[in-house]
């Protein structure tokens, strides 16, 4: 996982995921990660396994995992 504070308020982690193939894991990633409070914007690329998250404060690293599980998939690590 790699945080950043892009602006003031806001922190944009990059995860890695692993299984993601298509729109449609992305989709449930993105899903899944979005109901997380305090998260602003998801964007998953099956292809890269990176899933970008924004959000007003650092998210607790196992309401990740416990998301990415929800959707079926494994958070492997940092990207």
């Amino acid at each position: 996982m790699t945080a950043q504070t892009d602006t003031p308020g806001s922190v944009t982690t990059v995860y890695q995921v692993s299984g993601m193939s298509c729109g449609h894991c992305e989709g449930a990633v993105s899903g899944e990660i979005s109901g997380i409070a305090g998260v602003t914007s998801v964007k998953a690329v099956a292809s890269t396994g990176e899933v970008t998250v924004v959000s007003t404060a650092a998210l607790d690293a196992e309401a990740v995992r416990a998301a990415v599980d929800e959707a079926g998939f494994e958070l492997a690590g940092t990207a």
